[in-house]
């Protein structure tokens, strides 16, 4: 009785297995000719185009899309279309991708080869030079390679990286001499494509280092498609080149251990001196907030609007990431920074480079750097 009671039970479960079965090869083999259709599309409509990510459209997280495309597919700057009119081939430069279509075709100007991911002209750790700094005029001469603005870029191969170096500055003039001469050296042996910004601030009143970086960052992206900043103080030189001035997958805290902490990191979540954000991790936390006039609390602030975002602080070891400060005296600290600090949560989504106001008194395309002279003004909280 038992046995005639469970047969028909097991015969409907074995037919569901192999209904199921079943329907599981039938879709298998429609995403099989589905995946073959789209290959064969593929191959008549061209390479794939890549949909460059605007401000704000997050996915997860996502490195720089540059960062993955092969350089040879978006530096447009070295591209040329060519066009035939008339059976004459006409070269004209473009600034801006060209859709090939037609008679119409894009060309590589030269055959580069993308850089390699180690540089090979590293030296490790080497003297920087603090003593018989030259003058400004002479040093233009030392830099030959470079455009004006400070802007450089390898000859022999293609950048895998677009960097710009922002310097928020003020009334250290032998103190920017000593810092240009050392970090021309220091990037041209990492092969990376960059920009130098000394952003100095006008008047008298505290300085404000964490707005001047928002003005720099909006600066250097009117002027080049940077992927992402160094923020760099001036008095800071890089001891080892093997400390790679290149953009973060995770914010990068660059000044690890510095002789005059005797090489060591003061705290965990320190984020000052020299750090490096991509555009894309730097717009995320909405830049530096505006409100921190005076020593301190600027760079802590961001590291808590690093953590609200999930990003977490990376290091190169500290044997590597090695810098020599240069003496300087102390900016009068800011009374109000542990009041902000404690409010950066709050306050993040309207205080930083969406809310970036100021005047912009000067800018000159000097040979060593982009100079940009700023007057700030102060912004409520």
């Amino acid at each position: 009785m038992a046995s005639y009671l469970t047969s028909p039970m097991m015969g409907r479960s074995y037919l569901t297995v192999r209904a199921l079965v079943l329907i599981v090869t039938l879709l298998v083999v429609v995403e099989y000719f589905s995946l073959l259709q789209s290959a064969e599309n593929a191959d008549k409509h061209g390479p794939v185009v890549f949909r460059m990510l605007e401000p704000g459209d997050r996915v997860g997280y996502s490195r720089h899309v540059l960062q993955v495309v092969d350089p040879i597919l978006y530096r447009t700057d070295r591209m040329v279309m060519v066009k035939v009119v008339s059976n004459r081939k006409v070269t004209m430069t473009t600034q801006t991708p060209v859709q090939s279509s037609g008679n119409v075709s894009l060309v590589p100007s030269s055959d580069l080869q993308q850089c390699s991911m180690i540089p090979p002209n590293l030296h490790g750790r080497f003297p920087v030079t603090v003593n018989d700094i030259p003058s400004m005029d002479d040093m233009s001469s030392m830099f030959p390679g470079l455009e004006l603005g400070g802007r450089w870029s390898p000859k022999d191969c293609l950048a895998k990286h677009k960097v710009a170096i922002i310097v928020p500055y003020r009334d250290r003039e032998p103190h920017l001499r000593a810092f240009l001469l050392n970090i021309h050296r220091f990037l041209q042996r990492q092969q990376v494509e960059y920009g130098i910004y000394i952003v100095e601030q006008s008047g008298t009143q505290p300085f404000n280092r964490a707005m001047l970086m928002n003005v720099g960052a909006a600066e250097a992206l009117k002027q080049h498609e940077y992927q992402c900043f160094i923020f760099h103080d001036v008095d800071l030189l890089p001891e080892d080149d093997r400390n790679l001035y290149t953009c973060p997958i995770q914010p990068r805290h660059m000044s690890v251990s510095i002789d005059s902490f005797l090489y060591r990191l003061p705290y965990d979540d320190i984020f000052g001196g020299v750090s490096a954000m991509t555009v894309d991790q730097f717009r995320a936390v909405n830049g530096f907030s505006n409100l921190f006039w005076g020593w301190g609390g600027e760079d802590d602030d961001m590291a808590n609007r690093l953590r609200v975002k999930k990003l977490f602080i990376s290091r190169y070891p500290a044997n590597i990431a090695r810098y020599k400060m240069l003496k300087h005296g102390k900016e009068k600290a800011n009374p109000e920074r542990f009041k902000y600090l404690y409010s950066g949560a709050k306050r993040m989504a309207r205080d930083g480079y969406n809310s970036l106001k100021y005047r912009k008194v000067d800018l000159m395309l000097k040979k060593l750097y982009t100079w940009v002279l700023v007057d700030l003004p102060h912004l409520k909280p």
